[in-house]
């Protein structure tokens, strides 16, 4: 068995590219400041311990700011001063920190300087537009035109380049990105030696070897991501599984990193409030597919995004390799003698030169079946046995929220998922249709504050596919929930009734849970489909406790009492 070493980062033939640096590579930690910490909360960032200082001076000099010297007003050794950290937000300023004061829709950073001044920052990055406000708190200041775009490479610096010390896969794509990311790290799981740890940054959490911490957002702002990077290697981490989103490529959270395999599992519409449109869309995708951004991709050939992703990046001599659920005979990676099961599926994964492995998909449906692959994949790419790779995948014991089962000893299927989005809601309901006898009773909502345009394709997706379609809330926000409501309703009602199911109108999402839990008879599937592994409903900005499994589970209970 093969495990995962140096040697599968810097394998003959494929040397690794350096990451993006302000400075050359540090090399070992060493000269190490105990670095001072604040009080954490469950959401705090966290930090590394113990940080090697870097001058401001010299982090001036590697941002091309040759001419910098701190103003009149500071003290004359300011140049001098040991730089441990780095943060966007200036509640979160730690003695020693830059604090990095950008601009905003509504406020510019700069606007906090003094905030940040009074918790201990040493020094403020901004651009031209906040230097004076920022040079006010007499801190010295960096200006830059781009103060995000520096932000990344900056952080690594400060931290040591943490992530040249990570093997690092990273996952993107509309769909799948979460589960994939979770079977990944099994498989990275799977090859560790003894003593190294793995990681996990996504959507639902971030894991580092086993401490869990509730994420925020798909992918951490740059400053905390490195930071992240930094405590991962503190710990013992070797090598990480990490979401990335399109808003992460565009606003530059993952500048400062080189992935050392890229993943491409799919693309539909979505985040179209943030994009404009499809294509502006699969180019941010496509930026994670780059020489700057990765060593190698793994694309989905299935996917006609995947297959345009691929042949450009082959253009650009990028390297890629192609996989397929489906038996495409081009792909280099195929899933063969699939059998699909109600808790999952079993696969041979055939690959280049006869490699032939048996894998499994611990979760149900043909699209998992792809993100399985992808993920076994991408570890064979990252240098990992096939085997040790599949029985890794195969040994995940289900991500939350994601086709997660509900199980309070009724005789029906009871599933929740995240399916937020009308491929997406299409996928899971097929997936269940085939592994249930009976009817399939689901419930989907839509959220407020967002891309409305979905909302009736949504609707009809579950009018045409379920048996019973409960429309109900899912976060609306700040939006009246009986206007999403009805723009639900008017794309079911476009189904032809010959075509639709019961159509049910409930706005109380746990009253509408409970009504698809009365209809549900033995060989039945109940899916509450939207929020996933949220944990809590946010209605007119108040976000109140509401988790899906939870409530799916008591109303299984309250039903079964009666």
């Amino acid at each position: 068995m093969r495990t995962i070493t140096d040697d599968m980062r810097n394998r003959p033939g494929s040397p690794r590219p350096a990451r993006p640096s302000l400075r050359g590579a540090p090399g070992p930690p060493g000269n190490l400041t105990a670095v001072p910490q604040a009080d954490q909360t469950p959401s705090s960032p966290p930090r590394p311990a113990e940080v090697r200082p870097v001058p401001l001076a010299e982090l001036a000099q590697a941002l091309g700011l040759d001419d910098w010297a701190p103003p009149a007003s500071a003290p004359s050794d300011a140049g001098a001063a040991a730089i441990t950290g780095i943060t966007h937000d200036s509640r979160a300023v730690r003695p020693g920190d830059i604090y990095a004061a950008l601009p905003g829709a509504r406020f510019h950073g700069a606007d906090f300087a003094t905030q940040a001044e009074s918790l201990g920052a040493a020094a403020v990055l901004t651009d031209p537009a906040g230097t004076e406000r920022a040079a006010a708190t007499g801190l010295p200041v960096l200006t830059v035109p781009d103060p995000r775009a520096r932000m990344g490479a900056l952080a690594a610096t400060i931290y040591g380049e943490p992530g040249r010390d990570l093997l690092q896969i990273g996952i993107t794509g509309t769909s799948g990105k979460t589960t994939t990311a979770y079977l990944v790290e099994g498989g990275l799981r799977a090859a560790a030696k003894e003593g190294q740890l793995t990681g996990l940054i996504g959507t639902v959490e971030t894991r580092i070897g086993d401490e869990r911490i509730k994420s925020e957002r798909t992918t951490p702002e740059a400053t905390e991501l490195q930071a992240l990077f930094a405590v991962m290697r503190e710990r013992g981490v070797t090598s990480v599984a990490m979401e990335v989103s399109s808003h992460a490529l565009v606003l530059g959270r993952v500048d400062g990193c080189v992935f050392d395999v890229a993943v491409f599992n799919n693309l539909s519409p979505e985040h179209l409030d943030f994009h404009p449109d499809m294509d502006d869309y699969f180019r941010a995708k496509a930026q994670l597919f780059t020489k700057g951004r990765s060593r190698a991709g793994v694309v989905n050939l299935d996917d006609e995004f995947g297959q345009r992703l691929a042949q450009e990046a082959t253009v650009e001599g990028y390297p890629v390799t192609t996989f397929s659920a489906e038996g495409h005979p081009d792909a280099d990676w195929r899933a063969e003698d699939v059998e699909v099961g109600q808790l999952g599926s079993v696969f041979t994964a055939v690959g280049p030169e006869g490699v032939s492995v048996r894998a499994a998909a611990p979760l149900p449906g043909p699209f998992n079946v792809s993100n399985a692959l992808a993920a076994v994949t991408a570890l064979v790419v990252a240098g990992i046995d096939a085997q040790t790779a599949a029985d890794g995948v195969a040994a995940v014991p289900g991500v939350p929220g994601r086709l997660e089962r509900v199980d309070a000893g009724q005789p029906y299927l009871a599933v929740v998922d995240y399916a937020h989005k009308p491929d997406a809601v299409e996928s899971v309901l097929r997936a269940v249709r085939k592994v249930t006898d009976g009817k399939v009773h689901a419930v989907l909502g839509c959220g407020g504050d967002r891309d409305p345009h979905k909302r009736g394709s949504m609707g009809a997706a579950l009018a045409r596919l379920a048996d019973t379609a409960v429309l109900t809330s899912d976060n609306p926000r700040t939006e009246d929930p009986l206007a999403i409501l009805a723009a639900m309703l008017a794309g079911a009602a476009e189904v032809p009734s010959h075509e639709r199911g019961t159509v049910l109108l409930e706005e109380d999402r746990a009253a509408a849970i409970a009504a698809a839990v009365a209809r549900a008879e033995p060989g039945d599937t109940v899916i509450v489909a939207g929020k996933g592994h949220e944990q809590g409903q946010d209605i007119a900005g108040v976000v109140r406790p509401f988790d899906d499994r939870q409530v799916l589970r008591e109303a299984i209970e309250e039903r079964q009492s009666q």
